[in-house]
């Protein structure tokens, strides 16, 4: 354990300074979202006394909103540059995340959170961008790969903190939120350059149309749309974890909020062990075919939940999700970027956003309908075949590229 562990930090240490900084600022900045986050549908069903339904509502609207901003951000990131969208992002979403903690009706807060949607998500395809200008393209899986274990050493603290803060004061959540992303906004703007790739001698730069109007050529891209439906259908049953899962717990099975905070952090604690070996020892291997192996294992641990009554078996189920979910994430971020000529980075990230937006559009208010008027087991059961069919599309994908990428490399098949 000890030599992965000296071997991980030389290898971290082979990256550039400012990816290393980014990874700092990925820390900080997701450990005030996941104060917050994994506990929304608990405080919406707890203080304006609604079910389920009502909240796949908000999240409906929060993910329409955000695919709003993230369309936005992804052409003015591919023009302006990356560092001043993260910091207007940051900025912006501190203010409407603060302003929901103080609206005391359900149809104020599904507003500021529409608004809020937009503005988070206009920096998102920034971050991604950041990856691809500053590592080659056999390192970006790898290099996302470290950035989830700083997204999940924050997940492993900010839950666990979120618990005690929700049990005491809901607002301090969203309070707390609001500073963080303000410290991280100054953190950018003294840290991290612009990282944009220069234009190209004899390339005049896009006008502000032809910015936008550039999403043609993403959506033209056959292969790319093709493994964004394939992921639509992966994400689908993977948003239930942040979603829907808190409340099937608390409702279904008598599990308070401290029990599914604790899931949540053995899910972020796994990460941060394994996420770096884990895409390490995968990186030689066909990105579509691990991406089906993955979605497989994680939908089997949803499925899990419908199966058992039990919180040990509750534990192990997260802990099949979280390989799944080790395997798949890092190889689709690098995917896209690998998808996307050099100027077009934050549009087709921003495209990207759609197979993780529309699942958290549809997919909490779906489940809502089935935890409120059905078994609210069969839930986990549809999981199982939302999944099944991901991982088919995703052995469709492996079998139309050529062969030459499709083969295992030799030196892998003989080890």
């Amino acid at each position: 354990m000890q030599n992965r562990l000296t071997k991980a930090k030389q290898i971290y240490a082979e990256y550039p300074r400012t990816f290393r900084t980014l990874v700092i600022v990925t820390f900080i900045d997701k450990l005030g979202g996941f104060l917050l986050f994994p506990f929304f549908a608990l405080y919406i069903t707890k203080k304006f006394e609604v079910g389920m339904t009502e909240v796949g509502i908000l999240f409906a609207l929060f993910a329409g909103s955000s695919f709003i901003g993230s369309f936005l951000g992804g052409a003015l990131t591919d023009r302006i540059g990356r560092r001043s969208m993260i910091i207007f992002s940051l900025l912006t979403s501190a203010f409407s995340t603060l302003a929901m903690g103080f609206v005391n009706s359900l149809e104020a807060f599904y507003l500021i959170a529409m608004i809020s949607g937009i503005f988070t998500d206009t920096g998102g395809p920034a971050y991604n961008a950041i990856v691809g200008d500053l590592l080659p393209e056999e390192k970006r899986a790898e290099g996302f790969g470290i950035l989830r274990v700083a997204f999940n050493v924050s997940a492993a603290i900010g839950p666990a903190i979120g618990g005690l803060l929700a049990a005491r004061s809901y607002l301090a959540l969203f309070v707390t939120d609001a500073i963080i992303s303000t410290i991280v906004a100054v953190i950018v703007f003294f840290t991290i350059p612009e990282t944009k790739p220069e234009l190209k001698p004899g390339v005049e730069q896009e006008s502000v149309a032809q910015s936008f109007t550039g999403y043609f050529r993403v959506f033209r891209d056959g292969a790319f749309v093709l493994f964004m439906l394939a992921s639509i259908l992966a994400w689908m049953t993977y948003m239930n974890m942040n979603t829907t899962l808190g409340v099937y717990l608390r409702n279904a099975q008598g599990i308070p909020e401290a029990g599914y905070g604790a899931l949540i952090s053995l899910n972020a604690v796994m990460v941060v062990a394994f996420q770096f070996w884990i895409t390490h020892k995968l990186e030689k291997y066909p990105a579509m075919l691990m991406m089906a192996a993955g979605t497989l294992l994680f939908s089997f641990g949803f499925v899990m939940y419908g199966l058992f009554d039990n919180y040990t078996w509750f534990m192990i189920a997260m802990a099949i999700i979280t390989v799944g979910e080790m395997i798949t994430v890092p190889i689709a971020n690098a995917e896209v970027i690998n998808f996307a000529p050099e100027d077009m980075r934050g549009r087709y990230s921003a495209v990207y956003g759609l197979a993780w937006g529309l699942p958290f559009m549809i997919g909490p208010y779906l489940a809502g309908l089935l935890m409120d008027n059905y078994n609210p087991d069969w839930l986990w059961y549809a999981c199982g075949i939302c999944g099944t069919l991901a991982t088919i599309s995703f052995l469709i994908l492996h079998r139309m590229r050529t062969p030459a990428e499709s083969e295992i490399p030799a030196a892998e098949q003989t080890a």
